[in-house]
């Protein structure tokens, strides 16, 4: 979780609201999806079976928490395993944005080459942690596409009321609820809705870049947060008919809030595959943040 936010700003100024947006999405993203993952080399001896088992398809959604090394691992296994039988057309990452690309790039390409491709922003996505998820699909060939939505363009999605009619009503309302328990009701309430447009606007962002990356008989890999892949809810309800895709969530096994909880219960339905890792030390995020972000709770807007 990334928490060296600013304080809370006014809603009266745009721009500062703004940055604070961009840095708050890339904290709570994952706030759909169940707690901490783990620390430790431990991934299930019985991935490459199950990781078989769901292909073929067009695109394999692969959602993560994103300080759980044991998720990127996972991420690497699976590009390396794809890319391995030949079937890894493009790895698509909610880490960089959508329009940079190592298209184009050698096998042999530094690392430095291929953030400077992606113009990779390690404050907020450590390289140390991706890095390796990166560089084996460069070095096996395969290009690795941004497909999050560029910050330039996240006031337009904010101001676009257009997205609040793009979910059903009821998962709408579990963005809402994501977005206020992910910020530990730091948020003012008349930003709700427009973090949940940014939110779908980006969802929409990362299906555009897959759906252009298909290749026929391989498949799409996407690795973003836990909640943007979520079938009900996230990148899939942007896909056009006719693509398949399949749904991995790697979880952590810990007791959730009541609000994860049904979050979780949610998932089951929303996943292909949950893939089990341990769980992470207990940390009180919401302490962080409000220490972060000043004393208590801010004003509703």
């Amino acid at each position: 979780m990334h928490t060296s936010l600013p304080p809370l700003p006014s809603p009266r100024r745009p721009a500062a609201w703004l940055a604070l947006v961009a840095l708050a999405v890339l904290g709570g993203c994952t706030s759909l999806a169940t707690p901490p993952a783990a620390s430790p080399a431990t991934l299930p001896a019985a991935w490459p079976a199950r990781l078989q088992a769901l292909l073929p398809t067009d695109v394999l959604l692969l959602g993560e928490k994103h300080d759980a090394p044991d998720h990127q691992r996972l991420q690497r296994d699976t590009v390396q395993a794809l890319a391995a039988r030949g079937q890894l057309a493009a790895v698509v990452m909610e880490m960089a944005d959508e329009g940079r690309s190592t298209t184009g790039l050698p096998r042999d390409a530094t690392e430095a080459q291929v953030q400077a491709a992606l113009q990779w922003k390690d404050a907020a996505w450590p390289w140390k942690a991706y890095g390796p998820v990166v560089m084996a699909a460069v070095g096996a060939g395969v290009p690795v596409q941004g497909g999050n939505l560029p910050r330039a363009r996240m006031r337009d999605a904010m101001a676009d009321t257009a997205w609040d009619r793009h979910l059903p009503a009821p998962a709408l309302q579990r963005q809402y609820e994501a977005l206020r328990e992910g910020h530990c009701g730091l948020l003012p309430a008349s930003q709700i809705a427009p973090m949940a447009r940014i939110q779908i606007a980006r969802d929409a962002s990362m299906a555009r870049t897959a759906t252009a990356a298909r290749a026929s008989g391989q498949t799409v890999l996407l690795i973003a947060g836990g909640g943007h892949v979520l079938r009900s809810l996230g990148v899939p309800t942007h896909f056009p008919a006719g693509l398949t895709s399949k749904v991995v969530l790697a979880q952590a096994e810990e007791a959730p809030s009541a609000i994860k909880k049904e979050a979780s219960e949610q998932a089951g339905a929303d996943a292909d595959t949950i893939v089990a890792t341990p769980a992470l030390a207990p940390r009180d995020h919401c302490a962080q943040l409000r220490e972060q972000w000043g004393k208590g709770r801010p004003a509703a807007g």
